[in-house]
């Protein structure tokens, strides 16, 4: 297995950090099938060969996740996608 683990710093009030995580996880659910479920101020990710934690935490958002063999394959790609998501909907 094959883990990630990125985070992003951000400006925006909670609400607003929020949304755009919601915004992003529709992005990554649409792109890699997957399912979620906010538990608390973090949302739980699952799917064919990932699953992960997107925390809102204060000024910050914190992805981790595991990667099943054939996702790891192409970790470098999914990292990427992460980071520009993030970016997209961060700042």
């Amino acid at each position: 297995m094959s883990s990630i683990d990125i985070r992003h710093a951000h400006a925006l009030p909670d609400d607003s950090a929020r949304q755009a995580i919601e915004a992003m996880a529709a992005k990554l659910t649409e792109k890699f099938s997957l399912e979620t479920n906010w538990v608390g101020d973090a949302l739980e990710f699952k799917g064919s060969g990932a699953k992960g934690l997107i925390a809102l935490l204060p000024g910050q958002v914190h992805v981790t996740a595991e990667l099943g063999f054939p996702v790891s394959m192409m970790k470098g790609m999914v990292e990427n996608e992460i980071e520009r998501v993030l970016k997209e909907k961060l700042g």
